[in-house]
């Protein structure tokens, strides 16, 4: 099918041809974006890195559709930004009531204690919930033995971490949008003048981490390590001084992140530990043992010269303890030196933390449904297309956005079908044929289903576990189901 996206010339209603190819050799062509991967094994992402404005203004041309059509093809599209927003805002509303008891930031009454069984069901719905969420903004997960890979690599700063992973119970690493960066940077190779680097960063980075108890953390380095519980306690106690003071195991932590190079994922880590490099090593070595043994040469030698007379005796003595005093500091001040580091760039790339994440992802996600919905539905509204044909209109719209705005992504196509057949914006019949609904009828099916969504609102809220419950004139969410009624406090009553 030829220009199957973008045309030039008025399209005729649903050609019948079966194979489908894009023609975008007339397309407005923007300067392709850097978005190289950070090593050429990574898979290309399913990240739409084009505003849904781009989309809709290139996609609704006049000359793309039947007179009249393009109009209404805006409509739609704006009414199915609406509709998909309020889904994902639908949803947060029934997940909100299970991060309330975890949330670090929160300023309401607790009305009610939580039994462990209680808190372990919402905290598996929670984690559940968000991965969906970052699946559904194109999110790619880190696993963890690709944590500790990329947590082997020195920072382009000059700093080296340290992180320990079994400290969390729970732990989800997720970025989006993985480019490179120009930096420069002084190496030993170029006699320390500045060379211009590449740097690979993730655009977005996105860390939700929990911390085992320290009573259970204790017994799993007793079994691992085969020690006494005093030594397993001094060992956990010494690797958790670098966690922040607030920071419980009582509570569920989400950061997310822009720009944040790669090799400095451990800094996002609550448990953090600075460590010198070996070139520090070597230089506090040589300095400090320099400085301490010449500085022990001289005071020998007048120490022996005037040995009858204590005061300069002692005289030299401070001096030597000073000398010894002035390089501990050194290696003092070159550790405050990466802390500051550290903290400068953890302050500057940070983009939302705990319950701000919450609903940034939900719009996130609701954006990237909707630019895959519409592209989708632009061919589907022009086009018969069988279910087996769901391949070619796969990668006719990605040579389209590679044609158009210079990206290569990895579109999504039966995702997005699933939604759109979901919200019956396109139908298939028994012979596995796809029709869309023309835009104006489709616009008017978006505005049916919002006059009916308060009259239908579910006996059961939007995730498991959580009960809505009617009431006259109004309704309340109440708690999840399986965790029973609320109780007032024993002073209240």
């Amino acid at each position: 099918m030829a220009s199957v996206i973008d045309r030039d010339k008025v399209a005729a209603p649903r050609p019948q041809s079966k194979s489908v190819a894009a023609n975008a050799d007339s397309a407005e062509k923007l300067p392709a974006q850097d978005i190289l991967p950070p090593d050429e094994k990574r898979k290309r992402e399913t990240f739409l890195p084009v505003t849904r404005m781009a989309l809709v203004d290139r996609l609704t041309k006049p000359q793309a559709w039947q007179p009249g059509e393009a109009r209404q093809a805006t409509k739609f599209f704006q009414y199915l930004a609406y509709w998909r927003k309020q889904s994902y805002a639908a949803s947060n509303m029934g997940i909100e009531q299970d991060y309330e008891p975890f949330n670090p930031d929160t300023d309401l009454l607790q009305t009610r204690q939580y039994t462990e069984l209680e808190r372990f069901k919402m905290q598996k719905r929670l984690v559940s919930h968000m991965e969906h969420m970052l699946t559904q903004a194109n999110f790619v997960r880190v696993k963890p033995t690709d944590v500790e890979i990329i947590m082997t690599t020195e920072t382009h700063y000059g700093l080296d971490f340290h992180v320990d992973l079994d400290a969390f119970e729970e732990l989800l690493v997720f970025y989006r949008g993985a480019s490179t960066r120009k930096d420069q940077q002084r190496t030993l190779r170029r006699f320390y003048r500045k060379t211009e680097i590449k740097v690979p960063v993730y655009q977005r980075l996105f860390i939700l981490f929990k911390l085992k108890p320290t009573e259970k953390r204790i017994e799993e380095v007793m079994r691992q390590k085969k020690i006494g519980r005093k030594q397993a306690t001094k060992y956990v106690e010494r690797l958790r001084r670098s966690v922040p003071e607030g920071v419980t195991s009582d509570n569920i932590y989400m950061k997310m992140f822009r720009d944040m190079p790669r090799a400095d994922i451990e800094m996002i880590f609550p448990n953090t530990r600075v460590k010198f490099r070996l070139m520090d090593k070597l230089k506090l070595g040589v300095t400090g043992g320099a400085g301490v043994g010449a500085g022990l040469l001289g005071s020998a030698g007048k120490i022996a010269l005037i040995a009858s007379n204590p005061i300069p005796a002692a005289l030299a003595i401070m001096g030597l303890g000073g000398v010894a005093v002035r390089q501990v500091m050194g290696a003092f001040n070159q550790h405050r030196k990466y802390m500051v580091v550290m903290a400068q760039n953890l302050y500057f790339h940070a983009l939302a933390d705990n319950r701000g994440v919450l609903f940034l992802l939900g719009d996130n996600a609701a954006e990237e449904d909707v630019k895959e919905e519409i592209l989708l539905y632009s061919v589907l509204c022009k086009e018969t297309v069988h279910r087996s044909d769901l391949p070619d209109v796969d990668r006719a719209i990605e040579q389209y956005l590679k044609a158009t705005f210079g990206v290569e992504v990895d579109f999504d196509v039966e995702d997005a079908l699933d939604r759109l057949l979901a919200d019956g914006l396109v139908t298939m019949d028994d012979a596995g044929m796809l029709y869309a609904m023309p835009p104006e009828q489709a616009a008017e099916h978006i505005d049916g289903k919002w006059d009916v969504i308060l009259d239908n609102l579910p006996d059961v809220a939007m995730h498991e576990g959580t009960e809505f419950v009617g009431r006259a004139g109004g309704a309340r969410y109440g708690p999840p189901a399986d965790v029973g009624p609320a109780r007032m406090p024993d002073a209240a009553q």
